[in-house]
């Protein structure tokens, strides 16, 4: 009925297609949940997009989570910081930086750059890297 041809046009056009929509999905942009309550259930939760090497400041629409951040959820494959500041800066004091993996994290138990802290309530900013 179809010529070798048409059917291998068609299955280079399926193969394109398919190839297309797994790119547009790896191409989609990470969020990381950021929440002032309980992240499950999710109890005054934001997602937030991930923008690289970016420092996002809880001001302005996010101001609600300044100094009250108790759960966080990083996405795999990145890396994010908080810090006691605004500015993702910190003090010469260690204690006011939290490095998350992927995952999800209650801040009152995050490794900090010395050792393990209670972090909960202290964030003002953030900021992720691709691992």
């Amino acid at each position: 009925m179809f010529s070798a041809t048409t059917k291998f046009c068609f299955a280079s056009f399926v193969a394109f297609i398919g190839a297309q929509v797994v790119n547009a999905a790896a191409l989609a942009p990470a969020t990381i949940t950021v929440c002032a309550g309980t992240i499950n259930p999710p109890n005054g939760c934001v997602t937030i997009p991930v923008v690289s090497d970016e420092c996002t400041d809880f001001t302005g629409g996010l101001s609600f989570l300044n100094k009250e951040v108790s759960n966080v959820q990083v996405p795999d494959g990145f890396v994010c910081s908080f810090y006691e500041d605004f500015g993702c800066l910190s003090s010469p004091q260690a204690q006011t930086v939290v490095v998350l993996t992927g995952g999800t994290w209650n801040m009152t138990h995050v490794p900090g750059i010395v050792k393990t802290q209670d972090f909960n309530d202290l964030a003002s900013s953030f900021s992720c890297s691709p691992v």
